[in-house]
């Protein structure tokens, strides 16, 4: 019989050769009963190379999954989901903004069964550290969100988003880049799945550093919400 782990960290990968190695490590080191899925979205800065040697090396069920082309965060995360075979799904970025040390914080609520999804929050600890511009803009996407959903989260825009298995089973999911944040936000409270948030850990890196998501983003963030809640 195949072993089915508790947890699925689905990891979307796109040009992150400077920190995908230490990242994979910190997550191999959590305690828990894990695979652990790669989604390495077409990058082209040697990361494909970098994850091909770490094949056989990182403990706790390492799988990789190659796009034929960049499609987007979403796209990543769908091909993600597909591969996941743990009775609750975790994203996590592949750069070195959250810190894996937070996934015990994350499930607490899914295996107390007080939720069926479980969002980290920057904010719950205080503001949460970045650009002015990067801190409104989050707290902008989030409350609209908030007024469409009627959820009252304080961080829709966060990586750290964990799914019962069946939550996933049952929403279809369309955006390709980081719509997704929205769109899936939208699905749970038409669903009307239980949502909690606990507070996380978050050292935000600069453009420079790598940093992705830009203006257009946030714009295409706002029809999003509109688009899935309205809409489907």
């Amino acid at each position: 019989m195949t072993h089915r782990p508790l947890l699925s960290v689905v990891i979307p990968v796109y040009n992150e050769r400077a920190t995908v190695e230490e990242l994979l490590r910190r997550v191999a080191a959590v305690p828990i009963d894990k695979e652990i899925i790669v989604v390495d979205d077409g990058s082209t800065d040697g990361t494909r190379e970098v994850l091909a040697g770490l094949d056989g090396t990182i403990p706790g069920g390492l799988r990789i999954a190659l796009q034929p082309a960049n499609a987007g965060k979403g796209a990543a995360l769908r091909r993600g989901f597909q591969e996941a075979r743990g009775a609750i799904v975790l994203v996590q970025d592949a750069d070195l903004e959250y810190d894996p040390a937070d996934y015990l914080r994350l499930l607490a609520p899914l295996l107390d069964s007080e939720a069926d999804v479980v969002y980290g929050s920057r904010f719950l600890q205080g503001a949460a550290p970045g650009t002015p511009g990067q801190r409104i803009g989050n707290r902008v996407l989030t409350i609209w969100s908030n007024l469409f959903t009627g959820l009252r989260l304080s961080d829709v825009y966060v990586c750290y988003k964990v799914f019962r298995r069946e939550v996933l089973d049952g929403l279809v999911l369309r955006e390709n880049r980081f719509g997704f944040e929205a769109e899936v936000t939208a699905r749970i409270a038409r669903r009307g799945w239980r949502v909690r948030e606990v507070p996380i850990s978050y050292r935000p890196r600069t453009r420079a550093e790598g940093k992705k998501i830009r203006l257009k983003d946030a714009i295409a963030g706002l029809w999003c919400v509109v688009r899935y809640n309205l809409f489907g």
